[in-house]
């Protein structure tokens, strides 16, 4: 049975670079929410009111398009490796019922570390633009999405295949 492999944490915890372990492992295809916004949005004018409304419609429009993908993918039995944010409980349990609908397995992966050295390794990415690079990342939404982030409780990890990558 094919896998989806939710890739979760912090903005900087190292998600990017554990996708790519994951891919490199073996079948599987990465789709990265981040990689998506950027390709189809990166060049857009963010309009100076509503910059919130702008963002999140174009995000959810991109999860759409990455969920029917991932049907697409899994329906060839190949595993998808997804990084499409859900650093909130909420979002993470309408994405689980995506999931329990269809007929694939589930691992969650948990990617963290602690703030000060994602906030660095967010900093350094910026100046780099290395291969994990895939927008700018200002101190202002790093410290915004910092504070959004709720890791897997109890409850989540008993009813799911959730893993802690150290």
């Amino acid at each position: 049975m094919p896998t989806i492999h939710l890739v979760i944490g912090p903005v900087g915890a190292g998600k990017s670079t554990f996708v790519r372990s994951l891919t490199d492992r073996g079948h599987a295809i990465p789709l990265v929410l981040d990689d998506w916004m950027t390709t189809l949005y990166g060049d857009d004018e963010r309009p100076a009111d509503g910059r919130m409304a702008w963002y999140m419609a174009r995000t959810q429009r991109c999860l759409d398009q990455i969920w029917k993908t991932t049907e697409a993918v899994l329906a060839t039995g190949v595993d998808v490796v997804l990084e499409v944010g859900l650093i909130q409980r909420a979002a993470r349990q309408s994405f689980y019922g995506r999931v329990d609908a269809g007929a694939c397995e589930l691992v969650v992966h948990v990617v963290d570390a602690d703030r000060d050295r994602r906030r660095k390794r967010v900093m350094r990415r910026n100046e780099s633009r290395g291969p994990t690079y895939s927008m700018h990342v200002s101190a202002e939404i790093f410290e915004l999405a910092s504070d959004l982030w709720q890791p897997p409780g109890a409850d989540e990890q008993a009813d799911r295949d959730v893993r802690f990558v150290l």
